[in-house]
């Protein structure tokens, strides 16, 4: 473990996301085992996953991006704010196109292709944020430490196991076959390495544009928990534990960032 922790923030970061892309075929994969999945054991996952990304989106973003900002004597509100509203609102309207796209599609073609596009289009930012979260451990910034930026990964890997199984699952339903299933469900992570390595290669070359690249991976990650995770998780008969699971994912994080 040691060796990993010493290798340069572009070579965590792929296998960071890596593991992230793992955990959403491992979660895939469960196509093969089961036809219906434990809905509190996965609500329960969602929780958790929505409170270590809540609190990561402060500690391992928006708190390092408010400082780096204060260090290269940027404005803060207007680069944190703008920052957090531009990932926040790139979610947004790329939702819209691909519902645009595919609201006159064939109805087994809209859900594959919903399903894969709409969850692969949460991805990008949260391999940007792994990515960000590694290259800006070089700058000394309170709060981005590598210890962080794998709890990070961590947490984002929790949530991309029920994603997995959000799209193969329902694929299977529909009448697919197993294999191609699992291959559309773990399609939707693959994009998690390559848009890791892009954001880490940014903030260790652009040193500028990191507060900007930190504050709108925030952004984005708490649009997809507001977005997706909170709600799909209180679909849940036992909504009020599953919002305790939520409490204690950022309790993790939030302990996980200020003691080490």
């Amino acid at each position: 473990m040691s060796f990993i922790l010493n290798l340069n923030p572009i070579l965590q970061t792929l296998l960071a996301c890596l593991f992230t892309w793992s955990i959403t075929a491992l979660g895939a994969s469960l196509v093969y085992m089961f036809k219906k999945i434990n809905k509190n054991v996965l609500d329960s996952m969602l929780g958790i996953s929505a409170g270590v990304m809540i609190a990561a989106s402060f500690w391992s973003l928006i708190s390092p991006s408010i400082e780096m900002a204060r260090n290269l004597n940027m404005n803060i509100i207007l680069v944190v704010g703008l920052g957090f509203l531009s990932g926040g609102l790139l979610l947004f309207v790329g939702d819209k196109i691909i519902n645009k796209i595919n609201s006159n599609k064939l109805a087994l073609n809209k859900k594959i292709i919903m399903l894969i596009t709409s969850i692969t289009l949460h991805n990008i930012p949260e391999g940007l944020a792994v990515g960000v979260a590694f290259g800006s451990t070089l700058y000394g910034l309170d709060g981005a430490t590598i210890i962080s930026a794998w709890t990070l990964a961590i947490g984002i890997g929790i949530q991309n196991f029920p994603e997995g199984t959000a799209i193969s699952v329902p694929l299977r339903r529909e009448g697919l076959s197993r294999n191609k299933s699992f291959f559309y469900g773990q399609l939707s992570g693959i994009v998690e390495p390559i848009f890791g390595v892009i954001g880490a290669f940014l903030v260790l070359k652009i040193r500028p544009i990191l507060p900007f690249f930190l504050s709108f991976a925030a952004g984005a990650m708490i649009y997809v928990v507001v977005d997706e995770l909170i709600p799909e998780s209180q679909t849940n008969e036992n909504k009020e534990i599953i919002s305790i699971f939520t409490l204690i994912g950022f309790v993790i994080m939030m302990l996980l960032d200020v003691l080490l």
